[in-house]
């Protein structure tokens, strides 16, 4: 019994005012057929002003990223085409050293008598004049006759 008059106080507790009641929510049917929206000058005028500077700087961008890929795009055509380059001039000293050693004259004399032929004998060999003529100049055309001496 002492035990209850010795108890402290109790504070008070502190109520919600939605706590204790139940949510109910109500539906009201607006009608907003007879508004008519006001233009206001002003504002149209800063969208068309933003909308304008929005579209320039796309059109900056995207020729940015135009020229940049074009860029990357002829790089890798200058690669390629240093590349095809490369193997053309090996190619070509490739065969500039096949031509060499095709016409090296111990082979063809070598080839020539595999086949029968024999050294040519004087006369037979007829050299043509290694300077050519100017072109201003007119050209006469010229029949030389030609002896045929038979090998057998």
């Amino acid at each position: 019994m002492a035990a209850a008059a010795v108890q402290a106080p109790i504070a008070p507790r502190r109520r919600s005012f939605w706590n204790g009641t139940p949510e109910i929510y109500f539906t009201k049917a607006i009608d907003n057929s007879r508004l008519v929206k006001v233009e206001d000058p002003r504002r149209s005028r800063e969208m068309r002003q933003f909308g304008i500077a929005l579209a320039c700087l796309f059109l900056f961008v995207m020729a940015y990223a135009f020229q940049h890929f074009k860029a990357i795009e002829y790089g890798y055509k200058v690669e390629a085409l240093k590349s095809q380059r490369t193997s053309l001039i090996e190619m070509n000293r490739a065969l500039r050293l096949e031509e060499a050693s095709l016409r090296d004259p111990e082979r063809i004399d070598r080839m020539a008598r595999e086949m029968g032929l024999q050294s040519p004998q004087a006369g037979q060999v007829v050299r043509m004049e290694t300077s050519m003529p100017e072109a201003s100049g007119s050209v006469v055309a010229s029949l030389t006759p030609v002896a045929v001496v038979s090998a057998r």
